[in-house]
């Protein structure tokens, strides 16, 4: 009853939708599921804006100087690292399939907060244009790499001032989202839907809102110090005025290994929902997919250390740091393992959602793999501070992180837009982008092992091969992303309608109508089976 009566007082919020026309009926909309459509659109315009900074990047290390300045350089390869950590990788899932599914998939008809949720978009808004106005007022675009290291964050001329504040912004967004889920979840779930009937896309958006609760405040506290030490002098990490650069460090990965799960949490999510579908079978070992999200969000708090071990830490600090690496690597094997086991002796359908999930178990592992290289002791003391770690990190985020974003949009794009897509092409696209992948960052790996240092505008020709490769795949990369786009763009406008179930999904989302009303249940559901049994 006491669930009943919150649905009928937030369906008021719906009760004067006449009262704005265009775009202010969609700027001011409390409906999560055009709040969730607005973070989208604005999640790709910014993937594109920064994946075209990361083609020029490129461009420019085929032949080093003959394009930009080393100067400008640097400008460009931070503000990439900005837009594509900031922008789109950390908010990228839940804000947009989060926003737009979890009330859908628990039976709710609305986040627990309408009118937080806008005020999470508006921040969110407000810190992009806070971004773009760094980059041309106050000494412009910042040079300091997107980590904003000190002491060199504290004596640019650069823009790091707004653009830190920025970030600031972007992550009381990120609080509150965080906040709206974890309480949507607790308060708002259908009647008869247990923790352990929760399909496992909510259990991980759940560890998510904790980690993003949690962690968030460190990096607020860190960008806070760093502004105050600009503006006033305080001596917080500049070691002339008595401060410590290494505090700095400690504070940034206390919040931003953290946010690695952020990222990737959601992700794991989506592809657990997409396996079962295609597979047509119920996920193998339900609970240990979910205890080992909890695990990944818990022990990813005690893990920030490994970034630092070339920093000056003790020997004993390093050796439990990276046992505490290889330990969190144990439940993300986990969903591996269970993810395969799903497909094991399923009616596997090859649709376009399944493709890019395998796709993504394939990338992400490798990631994971090479990131206990870097997790070991010896190998990181090489490895540190080279390209081997700009392959690693994009392995994980892009070959983690956006796959699952790519799956996740193809997967549930007839369900947002009432619209199919064309699947031959959507194919295509992803087999084009999987080959420019792998020869844009798989270059990278050996361009490590043998040393060479990441962030250099210009280096010996001994590297120039890799270099090529690297770059050439970039170009097949903006291929295959265009070709994905335009597919989407095209069935936006002139796809065949989607009926409610295109794909033989059993989760409430399927329930409905494509496009969802703008209440999504006429009745509050009541679930009387397990998860995915009514699948």
């Amino acid at each position: 009853m006491e669930q009943g009566n919150s649905f009928r007082e937030e369906g008021s919020f719906y009760e004067d939708r006449g009262r704005y026309r265009g775009f202010s009926a969609w700027m001011m909309s409390v409906d999560h599921k055009r709040i969730g459509i607005m973070y989208l659109a604005a999640l790709l315009v910014f993937f594109a804006s920064g994946t075209v900074l990361g083609l020029l990047i490129r461009l420019n290390l085929i032949d080093p100087g003959r394009l930009m300045s080393a100067y400008t350089y640097n400008r460009l390869f931070t503000m990439h690292g900005i837009v594509q950590i900031f922008l789109f990788i950390i908010p990228g899932i839940p804000v947009a399939f989060g926003n737009f599914f979890l009330p859908l998939l628990i039976g709710a008809r609305d986040v627990a907060f309408p009118r937080l949720n806008r005020l999470s978009w508006w921040l969110y808004l407000t810190g992009a244009v806070l971004v773009l106005l760094s980059l041309f007022f106050g000494g412009g675009a910042l040079d300091t790499g997107w980590t904003f290291y000190a002491p060199y964050s504290l004596q640019t001329r650069t823009n790091v001032s707004l653009a830190v504040f920025a970030v600031f912004v972007l992550g009381f967004s990120s609080i509150l989202t965080g906040l709206n889920f974890v309480t949507t979840i607790h308060r708002l779930r259908a009647p008869g839907m247990t923790w352990f009937r929760m399909p496992l896309f909510v259990w991980t958006l759940y560890a998510t809102g904790w980690v993003q609760l949690l962690a968030t405040p460190v990096l607020a506290l860190s960008l806070l110090l760093i502004i105050l030490e600009r503006f006033f002098g305080l001596g917080f990490f500049d070691p002339a005025k008595g401060g410590d650069p290494l505090l700095f460090e400690h504070l940034f990965w206390i919040y931003s290994h953290p946010a690695v799960y952020i990222m990737i949490l959601p992700a794991m999510g989506v592809i657990s929902e997409i396996i079962p579908v295609f597979a047509r079978k119920t996920v193998f070992g339900y609970k240990a997919v979910v205890f080992s999200s909890l695990a990944i969000a818990s022990v990813g708090y005690l893990v920030w250390g490994h970034h630092m071990f070339t920093s000056g830490m003790s020997d004993t600090a390093r050796a439990v740091f990276s046992l505490i690496t290889f330990l969190v690597a144990v439940p993300s094997g986990v969903k591996v393992f269970n993810w395969v086991a799903t497909l094991h002796k399923g009616s596997i359908t090859v649709d376009a959602p399944l493709l890019f999930a395998l796709t993504f178990i394939f990338l992400f592992s490798i990631g994971g793999l090479t990131g206990l290289v870097i997790g070991a002791l010896a190998t990181n003391l090489h490895l540190h501070g080279t390209y081997f770690i700009v392959a690693h990190f994009h392995y994980v985020m892009f070959g983690g992180v956006g796959y699952a974003f790519l799956a996740g949009l193809h997967y549930w794009f007839p369900k947002m837009f009432g619209k199919m897509y064309d699947e031959r092409t959507a194919k295509i696209g992803g087999a084009v982008l999987f080959v420019g992948f792998n020869l844009l960052y798989f270059s990278m790996f050996l361009l490590g092992v043998r040393g060479m240092p990441r962030r250099y505008f210009d280096y010996p020709p001994h590297f120039f091969t890799e270099h090529l490769v690297s770059t050439v795949g970039s170009w097949i990369v903006a291929a295959g992303l265009a070709l994905i786009l335009v597919n989407l763009i095209h069935a936006l406008f002139r796809g065949k309608s989607a009926p409610a179930d295109p794909w033989g999904g059993g989760t409430l989302e399927w329930s409905l109508p494509s496009p969802p009303p703008a209440e999504n249940f006429k009745e509050i559901p009541v679930i009387t089976r397990g998860p995915y049994s009514y699948r």
